[in-house]
């Protein structure tokens, strides 16, 4: 297989990103990535630059949170040879699984994951999307922790860098290809 892998500035990356102005309330501006996703030389771009800034971590599994970290997640897991481990809203799993409510900046939510979704001493990568105030991702690593799992580094398309975030997720190494 011929290497393919492309790059991608934080500029061109930016001008893939849709701004949508109070969604989904007043006062929140969305950051809509579909624009990104719709272009295959772009989010292929996109994967092979997180990819690249995760090469060397030891880790055993990407997991990504519903939605969009299903869809950076499975694309970087598949890219990287790593098993992907979907990290759900409450609800949608199907076998046993592990709860964690947080808040977010318009509401709270509960995500879920399969009790053995991530063997005890395996270490994942946890990916999204768009990091704004932290507390989905910080949920997510406290469901990976409570099924004995270790939490490698945290990866993100965007930082919304003014809500700090990056603050609740600890010491582990922190990616975003663009900050807002």
């Amino acid at each position: 297989m011929q290497n393919t892998e492309q790059r991608i500035s934080e500029a061109e990356l930016k001008a893939r990103v849709r701004d949508i102005p109070d969604y989904p309330k007043k006062g929140i501006m969305f950051r809509d990535i579909t624009p990104l996703l719709k272009d295959p030389g772009a989010f292929a771009a996109c994967i092979d630059e997180l990819a690249r800034r995760l090469d060397g971590k030891r880790f055993d599994y990407i997991a990504g949170i519903e939605a969009r970290g299903f869809i950076i997640g499975s694309a970087l897991a598949h890219r990287m040879g790593k098993g992907f481990v979907p990290i759900r809203k409450k609800g949608k799993l199907p076998y046993q699984k592990v709860s964690a409510q947080y808040s977010l900046e318009y509401g709270t939510e509960t995500i879920e994951m399969h009790s053995d979704a991530i063997e005890k001493g395996s270490s994942t990568v946890i990916v999204d999307d768009l990091l704004a105030t932290g507390g989905t991702a910080a949920a997510a690593a406290s469901l990976v922790r409570s099924v004995g799992g270790d939490v490698a580094a945290y990866a993100f398309v965007i930082e919304l860098a003014g809500l700090k975030g990056r603050q609740k997720l600890g010491n582990r190494e922190v990616i975003a290809l663009a900050k807002y």
